[in-house]
């Protein structure tokens, strides 16, 4: 790969002087954009939410699980590219990323144990939110020229809101949506299967970082340039194998550690109102730091509030926005309650928290939850910490990749809704160079703008939805005031429909005799 030196070097030599002039003042307005306003809006409209829909996402959490995950279609003839299942894994693909394995560690690092509570309850409220967005997804999805469907905020946002604010909204999200694309879906995930690479390879090692940017953008063009549908197959083998992995490695963590576990969960809670933090110690801004931090990397991970949710739901096969809606919901609930939970638990029972590497600096991170694994199962240089390495490269790089494909169709999306198909090819095309140059470059100031265009994806959402909240209360209502709710349209019946049974024969009542 000697002969990609060169370009490589430019590249990075050109990002570098780009970085240097104006990186600093893009990681300030980054700090605005991802401050306590955004952050507490997220939180405010998840809560909102919960109390409108009457707390759906606990009444309806079982139906959903068992809609998405065991039923996981309901009628083959419904409009749709992707099954409740495939359009789940797609989902899940762009959200469980390395947020939830290096955002946790770094969540804990700063904000201390306690910031694991208040990812739970963004995961938790986030849930209705998430339920709201791919709602909308749906009823307002429209099919494009190749016969895909094709929903999302670009959508709801114009023609559900009437009227120019509508409009701006959509274009302003859509604009956003493509730059956040390119890089926090795509050049830092793919700069950090990179990274979990070379941790596990020995010094002087023959594979290179051109190596891995080779085989990223092979597989990223392979998946990604057969559309929607071939995104959803591999993310439906892809997604269950490597969440369970990351799971099944994390039991075993806490089975070793078995005997802390229940004062790891004390801990957890106790910090959560105390603000006992790995750094700052116990005062009241460590407080406001802990459930900032928490607050703020527990909706990076599950994406909730930022309109992501409503992109895969519009592909589902479904004549029902509120079911497509449960199953979506589920998605947050796995992410943050589940493999977020993982990782944090892994970190706290293993007392790796506060450890610093030889330059006396803070382990946080990606480095902080591979040092957690690696104690946990027999300590770096042993065998079992050598497997506990493992887990989290094959976590991280698995993580990273599924959550490239899964946004290039997010950015896929947004770009269509204004340019139509015709730029779609060139976007993929690019799309497909970016993740390579994410891997064997440092592209700082892509990733720092990018981060502030995922923030500001928010923004005209968050405001979308609040105009919004009526439509969603309706829709909700009217599918849960029908008795036959539960029933799914199956292609077993003929000319089965969505619609409420109705009665197929007259009831004929007996005349009564003439009177005389």
């Amino acid at each position: 790969m000697d002969f990609l030196d060169p370009i490589t070097d430019a590249i990075q030599s050109w990002a570098d002087g780009l970085n240097e002039e104006y990186g600093a003042a893009v990681a300030s307005v980054g700090a605005v954009v991802w401050g306590p306003l955004l952050v507490f809006t997220l939180f405010g409209v998840g809560l909102i939410f919960t109390i409108q829909l009457k707390g759906i996402q606990f009444r309806r959490l079982g139906y959903a699980l068992w809609l998405a995950l065991f039923k996981r279609n309901e009628n083959n003839g419904s409009e749709g590219d992707l099954s409740h299942y495939q359009a789940l894994s797609v989902a899940l693909a762009a959200t469980v990323g390395v947020g939830n394995i290096g955002g946790v560690g770094a969540a804990i690092a700063i904000g201390g144990p306690g910031a694991l509570f208040w990812m739970w309850v963004t995961g938790f409220l986030g849930m209705a939110t998430k339920y709201s967005e791919a709602l909308l997804g749906v009823k307002f999805r429209t099919t494009n020229k190749n016969g895909d469907q094709s929903g999302g905020p670009q959508r709801y946002l114009s023609d559900g809101i009437p009227g120019p604010i509508g409009k701006l909204l959509a274009f302003l999200f859509a604009l956003f949506g493509v730059i956040a694309s390119f890089g926090i879906g795509n050049a830092v995930q793919s700069g950090n299967v990179t990274s979990a690479i070379d941790a596990q390879l020995p010094a002087g090692s023959w594979w290179t970082p051109q190596l891995t940017g080779l085989v990223i953008l092979v597989l990223v063009g392979v998946t990604i340039l057969g559309g929607i549908k071939w995104i959803g197959q591999v993310s439906a083998a892809l997604v269950p194998f490597m969440i369970v992995f990351y799971v099944l490695g994390a039991l075993a963590v806490l089975a070793f550690n078995w005997d802390v576990l229940g004062q790891a969960l004390v801990t957890i809670f106790q910090q959560a109102f105390t603000g006992g933090a790995a750094v700052g110690g116990f005062t009241g801004s460590a407080i406001m730091l802990t459930i900032q931090i928490g607050f703020a990397r527990g909706v990076f991970s599950n994406e909730s509030g930022l309109g992501t949710g409503g992109f895969a739901a519009a592909a589902a096969k479904t004549d029902q926005p509120v079911r497509q809606a449960m199953v979506s919901m589920t998605q947050t609930f796995i992410d943050t309650i589940i493999v977020v939970t993982m990782t944090g638990l892994v970190i706290v029972v293993t007392g790796v928290l506060g450890t610093v590497d030889e330059n006396g600096e803070l382990v946080t991170s990606s480095a902080l939850t591979r040092l957690a694994f690696e104690e946990g199962l027999g300590g770096a240089g042993t065998t079992g910490g050598a497997i506990g390495g493992f887990i989290v490269a094959v976590g991280l790089a698995t993580f990273a990749f599924s959550t490239i494909i899964g946004w290039s169709y997010y950015g896929e999306k947004c770009l269509e809704r204004y340019t139509g198909r015709a730029l779609i090819m060139p976007y993929r095309i690019v799309y497909v160079m970016v993740s390579y140059l994410g891997a064997v470059t440092s592209l700082d100031l892509l990733w720092g703008l990018s981060d502030i265009a995922n923030g500001l994806m928010a923004l005209p959402n968050l405001i979308g939805l609040m105009m919004l909240t009526p439509l969603v209360y309706r829709e909700t209502q009217a599918f849960f005031a029908r008795p036959d709710w539960r029933l799914l349209p199956t292609d077993a019946v003929e000319g089965a429909t969505d619609e409420p049974p109705v009665a197929t024969h007259k009831l004929v009542l007996a005349a009564e005799p003439d009177k005389e």
